[in-house]
């Protein structure tokens, strides 16, 4: 098994204290440096990969752990990247990480208030979307093919749905990541299991396109790396590190609020935003009795915050969307959370952000930089095979469509593994060891005073998984940070977990 941790990350700064030139630095711990680092190692440079604070702290553990098939985009007439995102959505479910995915029914009702021409055009984006599917080579049983369903079979997906005039639904089916951050994570340890030295709380300064600066940002003390190239996967803050790029962030917000103020969803909720055509809201089930309500697609002005916060209009704007498709509505009361993140859009210029492409750009700056810009977590892996290929480091080919992710197996396979099915949707064929984390004490297998997430899961992420905190714990490895009450609720766990290292 490979093991991140703080042993492991001490001896790598010491190792590259030692002098000697590296093949590749990546800079950014998120889906896409954690994509970057992986590709590289696994056609065999050597690799460091430079994070300030944790895998996966910026924009990619705010996402909706949607793995979405593209088909917002062809609403837009970019079949280019509707067709990319239903491939790489494919790769992952099939054969990069199915362990962490699942297919996720998304639901459409059809009340009074939706007109005929609206419902004509939805209908027609779930079959273009089937397309894609088709086109990717996706087959049928894993993601089903989209169908009208009845009024009965609506009420039952979704409990609480305004009953009057509703006239049935239309089905759709993408997937949904357990957890976008467990994805980063997955995809470092691989990377790490390649020869890839990857080192959180380490920022990079004074970069150039031939090294940088490590300040070990626990002990205050500097590193002089030096590379043969240097490749900017620092999302939002891709400008600091690379002045000149010149981005629009774009703001996506979500509320967290409990499952039982639905009744208990059995789908996706998607609700059309008046007036436009490929933006929805979305009510999705996300485990440990939650349900994430978003997003929205707001500039973000001013300076680049670490932990982007929700305003208070967006939080109407997405409680007012999805109240008008459900008899009892959600109250500003019954939102027990939220959470935002920042897309690292490129400035095209004037224009709305959500008019802003969403495709990615690998771009080489006048110092040699390369940055990684743009893009989406579902391409996250097209984005990396891009930028390292602009490197020309090497001449092998990628390696990342057919490599799987630690702890990634068949559905076959996986249904062998002897441990809880919520074990195994977050850690595959790795749910065995983090069981043996436990010691034989069933006590460290029992949830924490009442929160989904067990002891032995905060020992196991301390010892292999990197985390070198409570918020490393409890906001990425798992999720009980997004509610203050479960947050404090397993505070001593995390601790506890910490001090037995």
């Amino acid at each position: 098994m490979i093991s991140l941790n703080a042993a492991r990350r001490t001896r790598d700064l010491t190792e590259l204290a030692d002098g000697g030139e590296v093949d590749l630095l990546v800079v950014g711990g998120g889906v896409t440096g954690a994509g970057v680092a992986l590709d590289a190692a696994s056609r065999g440079l050597s690799v460091v990969l430079a994070e300030k604070h944790d895998l996966a702290f910026g924009t990619s553990r705010w996402s909706s752990k949607l793995v979405h098939g593209g088909l917002r985009y062809l609403a837009s007439g970019n079949v280019g990247i509707a067709y990319e995102s239903a491939v790489e959505r494919r790769i992952l479910m099939e054969r990069t990480a199915p362990h962490l995915i699942r297919p996720l029914p998304q639901l459409v009702p059809l009340l009074s208030g939706v007109g005929a021409k609206q419902v004509a055009l939805v209908a027609a984006g779930f079959v273009a979307g089937d397309l894609l599917r088709r086109g990717s080579g996706t087959a049928g049983s894993v993601l089903a093919p989209p169908r009208r369903v009845s009024r009965v079979e609506t009420r039952r997906m979704v409990p609480t749905v305004r009953q009057e005039g509703l006239r049935g639904g239309l089905l759709s089916w993408d997937g949904q990541l357990v957890d976008d951050a467990r994805l980063v994570v997955g995809l470092a340890r691989t990377a790490a299991s390649h020869g890839a030295r990857v080192l959180t709380r380490c920022a990079a300064e004074e970069v150039t396109g031939d090294g940088a600066v490590l300040r070990d940002r626990l002990t205050g003390e500097t590193v002089d790396v030096r590379a043969r190239k240097v490749i900017n996967a620092a999302g939002v803050w891709a400008g600091e590190v690379a002045p000149g790029l010149r981005l629009r962030p774009s703001r996506g917000t979500h509320l967290v609020v409990s499952d039982a103020v639905f009744g208990g969803l059995d789908a996706g909720l998607t609700v059309p935003i008046p007036g436009t055509t490929n933006r929805f809201v979305f009510a999705l089930p996300a485990g440990h009795g939650r349900v994430y309500i978003g997003l929205t697609d707001e500039e973000q002005e001013g300076p680049i915050p670490d932990v982007p916060t929700a305003s208070a209009e967006e939080i109407s704007f997405l409680l007012t969307t999805v109240n008008s498709v459900l008899a009892r509505p959600i109250r500003e009361e019954d939102v027990l959370g939220t959470y935002s993140g920042l897309r690292p859009l490129l400035d095209a210029g004037d224009g709305q952000s959500s008019d802003l492409s969403r495709e990615h750009a690998v771009i080489t700056g006048d110092n040699g930089v390369i940055s990684v810009v743009g893009g989406k977590l579902t391409t996250y892996r097209k984005m990396a095979q891009d930028a390292v290929d602009a490197t020309a480091l090497t001449t092998r080919p990628c390696r990342t469509r057919e490599l799987p992710l630690v702890g990634a197996a068949s559905s076959a396979r996986l249904s062998t593994v002897d441990a809880p099915q919520r074990l195994i949707s977050r850690y595959g064929t790795e749910a065995t060891a983090v069981i043996a984390e436990a010691g034989g004490d069933r006590r460290l297998l029992e949830p924490i005073d009442g929160v989904d997430v067990t002891p032995a899961e905060l020992r196991f992420a301390v010892r292999h998984e990197g985390a070198l905190d409570v918020s490393d714990l409890l906001d990425r490895r798992t999720r009980l940070g997004l509610v203050a009450a479960d947050r404090e609720l397993a505070t001593n766990a995390a601790e506890e977990a910490l001090s037995l290292g």
